[in-house]
């Protein structure tokens, strides 16, 4: 499996913009199509945005449609997310994953998850 790890989150001021970067490890990254969930307190994981194992194709959740962008670098091995116009609802921990193959939709799905990066948006 690969290995993944985040980085790029922190505070931010309502309206504000993060980008979220994941550096996989191994030769076969683009057999993974990837995606990133959040977990905030007390809530389920939840998927936010996924891409296709070549790119050309992405997956976002209706409350980030708009504001979120997912990309990849298979020459980097790295998939980011940029999240814009940033909410207080926005507020989780942020975890790359990724799924072989086909995306995931839901966490049981995954195959390899990152550490998780606190992103905290304040009002």
């Amino acid at each position: 499996q690969v290995q993944l790890v985040e980085s790029g989150g922190g505070l931010v001021q309502a309206g504000g913009s993060l980008r979220l970067s994941c550096a996989a490890s191994g030769r076969t990254f683009s057999s993974y199509a990837m995606g990133w969930f959040r977990q905030a307190p007390g809530k389920e994981r939840e998927s936010v945005a996924a891409i296709s194992m070549s790119g050309s194709s992405t997956y976002y959740a209706d409350s980030v449609k708009g504001r979120f962008t997912i990309s990849r670098d298979n020459a980097k091995n790295t998939v980011y997310l940029l999240m814009n116009s940033l909410k207080p609802e926005d507020t989780a921990v942020y975890y790359c994953a990724a799924k072989r193959r086909t995306v995931a939709t839901t966490p049981a799905e995954v195959g390899s998850w990152g550490q998780g990066t606190q992103v905290t948006v304040s009002s």
